[in-house]
């Protein structure tokens, strides 16, 4: 998926530095940022000496020559724009252990051998991620090291985008005007999202500051590594057409201790006890418990406060009943009888005075939680969560 308005950009990049006849030099120490002294070195790219290496963007190839000479590294520097690949040949097409590639990274990529490392300094940024990073897992051997310089803060001191969208960016050249982009500047969340979505593990984001204090600009330098292939997933399958026959009854209850004590209100059918309910289909049992006590007593609470204490099992007439246990630890407004609830009258009670006439599911639920309460019920088998 290339992008016009950057081939654009670059090829007229490439062509003004050839006309100009300016060749960077080759670097002593591999820099990620236009200015010197600032970050690591090579040495995040691991060890070198007779690897193939990857450089996304290569430019005039300064980069990958230095590699190549001063790490025994084989470099293969793969180039969209063909004046920054007309640059690079002509002053390293002869150099041992480097290879220059014109064309795009992505259907490069497709064809040849997977790479035992990749780098890209300031390059990644202009490619819709979406596009590149499956190409770039798919490029690079299990467990491979990749290593990315990113624009962070402009020149004009704008921060990196919140959403994964590109923006335009500048290229600024000295007695030039200069080149609109779009660039993709992400936050260093969004790209550690993107890459984990995409079969990476981020080890580190550094921030590397311009050594002007002045001087706006911030690059990103993300470190990251090509996770092992996944095995196949399993299917499963139901072993036949029919439901299972229905054989229990799941529900949850739920502990709110306030200042006055525990929360229990009263069944129609006159017994007292904690909010709850039935486990609807595809809800989760803090999901239940956030759920029941919103529409039984009006309080409001999120999954997060709750924690759930365990399973109970008993039986009645016949029925498995399963009832999971919680406490609920933050919640939000009075309770109150609900209209078209069964429970309503809610109030606090002392755990050192409460009343007869507990529910039975919540007397389990209570002496699971403290055994010390003196609240005789019928036994249930209780499996703690950890």
């Amino acid at each position: 998926m290339k992008n016009d308005i950057n081939t654009k950009a670059w090829a007229v990049y490439g062509r003004r530095q050839l006309d100009r006849a300016y060749v960077p030099p080759v670097p002593d120490r591999l820099a990620w940022t236009s200015w010197e002294g600032v970050g690591p070195g090579a040495e995040v790219l691991g060890p070198l000496t007779g690897r193939r290496v990857l450089d996304i963007g290569s430019g005039a190839g300064h980069h990958a020559v230095h590699l190549a000479r001063a790490h025994g590294a084989r470099v293969t520097g793969v180039e969209l724009s063909p004046t920054q690949y007309e640059r690079a040949v002509s002053a390293h097409a002869d150099v041992p252990g480097v290879e220059f590639v014109q064309g795009d990274v992505v259907e490069y990529l497709a064809g040849t051998e997977a790479f035992d490392a990749a780098y890209a300094i300031g390059t990644l940024a202009f490619v819709d991620p979406h596009h590149v990073l499956p190409a770039l897992r798919d490029g690079l051997r299990p467990g491979a090291p990749i290593v990315l310089s990113l624009l962070h803060t402009d020149l004009h001191g704008q921060g990196p985008s919140s959403e994964v969208a590109p923006r335009e960016q500048m290229i600024f050249l000295r007695d030039d005007p200069p080149l609109p982009t779009q660039m993709w500047v992400l936050a260093p969340q969004l790209w550690e999202d993107l890459l984990t979505e995409h079969g990476f593990r981020v080890e580190a984001i550094d921030l590397l500051h311009h050594p002007d204090e002045n001087a706006p600009v911030i690059q990103q330098l993300i470190r990251a590594r090509r996770l092992p292939d996944r095995s196949p997933r399993l299917s499963s399958h139901p072993r036949t057409t029919k439901p299972p026959v229905p054989h229990a009854a799941v529900g949850v209850g739920a502990i709110l201790l306030g200042e006055q004590g525990i929360l229990l209100g009263r069944h129609r059918l006159g017994t007292l006890e904690l909010p709850g309910g039935s486990v609807e289909p595809g809800e989760s049992f803090e999901g239940a418990v956030v759920r029941e006590l919103a529409e039984e007593t009006g309080l409001f609470a999120r999954t997060g406060d709750v924690t759930l204490l365990g399973t109970l099992v008993d039986r009645v007439d016949g029925v498995l009943r399963v009832t999971v246990g919680a406490v609920v630890h933050d919640w939000r407004g009075e309770p109150s009888t609900q209209p078209g609830e069964s429970v309503g009258d809610w109030g606090w009670y002392s755990l050192d005075r409460l009343p007869d006439g507990l529910f039975e599911c919540s007397a389990q639920i209570l002496t699971a939680w403290r055994p010390g309460l003196p609240i005789g019920h019928a036994p249930a088998h209780f499996t703690p969560f950890a």
